[in-house]
């Protein structure tokens, strides 16, 4: 009995001294996470305090470009403060349409190469490159990359495992283009309100765009490209390139209408982007894109969500023939908490010029600003196109 006790002693007091020792491993692990996270959040926030307004003003934007083999800026700071600054004002981000794509992927390097190359030597703050490579007849990219089937077809014919696979292979021949970001997937459930519209786009069911949409994020993000799930809170059979979606769903239906949005969001992808939809049941008189109370009250405050929130594009005409010309869009995306402008034009000095003028002479507006370049720095530094030291 005292053999068995003393025994008995011993592998409790070598396992206490393990317990203790893992502890203590585990905290100085602890401390050295919590202490990297802190240097980098300083150098982050060092980074974003030694920028210029236009500077800040700049990375809130997402914009067209010209031609497909080489890149210049077409306007300058000077547009924006109204001086005579010539340095070139080149956006956040560059969304890349059918007549960008160069004919092979070689060029297509070229050209990707060129803005990076542009950026350098003009000093000015490398853009994320983008495109719409959703599938089907949303597919930017056909020229160059395998064939990639629309949404519906996938969930019709693919296994989750494959769409995997497929949206993989996809964002490698996307990184070796160039391309940091993909708008996509669309994560709307398709309904008889919305069919018309999305004509392929969408997964299908609550199911089906749950696990599909899910696939593909992660496809696409663990192969080093961003993606953008979209449209939020919805869209309706009418074409927001033509007109405005009305949503006229009751609350509780409009709840259950955004669930696959909800529950996507839990695994973080890097963006989202916001539709131009009113819903009658939230902040009926205003386009969700410019709405506070879609994106920060239900997207940031209730969702939680902390990535990039981009608008739809400020030109097409549910904003424009609907009271919302692109100076008056911008500020009011700012305001209601969205971090980056999506202009289809390939100029957006005059936009930047109005937030220009107002962050001068509004401190709160100015907050916003801060707040929201954040987010799109802290995206370039995450993604490798920027490093802060």
């Amino acid at each position: 009995m005292i053999v068995l006790v003393l025994f008995l002693t011993s592998c409790t007091d070598k396992q206490t001294k393990k317990e203790i020792r893992n502890h203590q491993n585990a905290v100085l692990t602890q401390n050295y996470v919590i202490e990297k996270k802190s240097e980098y959040n300083q150098k982050l926030s060092n980074y974003i305090n030694n920028l210029t307004l236009e500077q800040k003003i700049a990375q809130l934007f997402i914009e067209n470009l010209e031609g497909c083999t080489s890149f210049r800026s077409y306007e300058t700071v000077g547009v924006m403060n109204g001086t005579d600054d010539k340095t070139p004002l080149v956006a956040g981000g560059y969304l890349f349409f059918s007549f960008n794509i160069a004919e092979s992927r070689d060029k297509m390097q070229q050209f990707t190469k060129s803005i990076k190359d542009y950026c350098d030597s003009n000093g000015v703050i490398p853009p994320y490159l983008a495109v719409d490579q959703e599938g089907g007849w949303v597919t930017r990219l056909k020229k160059l990359n395998d064939k990639l089937p629309s949404n519906e077809e996938v969930a019709e014919e693919y296994s989750v495992a494959q769409a995997y696979e497929l949206y993989s292979r996809q964002a490698k021949q996307m990184k070796e283009l160039g391309f940091h970001m993909n708008l996509a997937p669309v994560i709307e459930v398709c309904t008889e309100g919305n069919a018309e519209f999305l004509d392929g786009r969408s997964y299908g069911s609550f199911e089906q765009v749950l696990s599909y949409g899910r696939a593909c994020v992660n496809a696409y993000e663990n192969n080093q490209i961003a993606t953008v799930v979209k449209h939020f809170p919805g869209n309706t059979n009418t074409d927001p390139h033509t007109g405005l979606p009305e949503i006229t769903l009751s609350k509780e239906q409009l709840e259950e209408s955004i669930r696959s949005f909800k529950e996507i969001l839990k695994y973080e992808p890097v963006s989202i982007l916001m539709s131009h939809a009113r819903t009658s049941a939230i902040d009926s008189g205003t386009p969700a894109c410019l709405s506070s109370a879609w994106i920060t009250d239900i997207l940031r405050n209730e969702y939680g969500y902390d990535g990039i929130v981009f608008s739809d594009d400020i030109f097409m005409s549910a904003l424009a023939d609907n009271g919302y010309p692109p100076e008056r869009a911008a500020v009011m995306a700012i305001d209601a908490g969205i971090d980056c402008i999506m202009i289809s034009e390939k100029r957006f000095g005059k936009a930047a010029k109005v937030l220009y003028e107002k962050a001068k002479s509004d401190n709160a507006f100015a907050q916003k600003i801060d707040t929201a370049v954040k987010r799109v720095i802290k995206y370039k530094v995450d993604s490798g196109i920027i490093q802060v030291d």
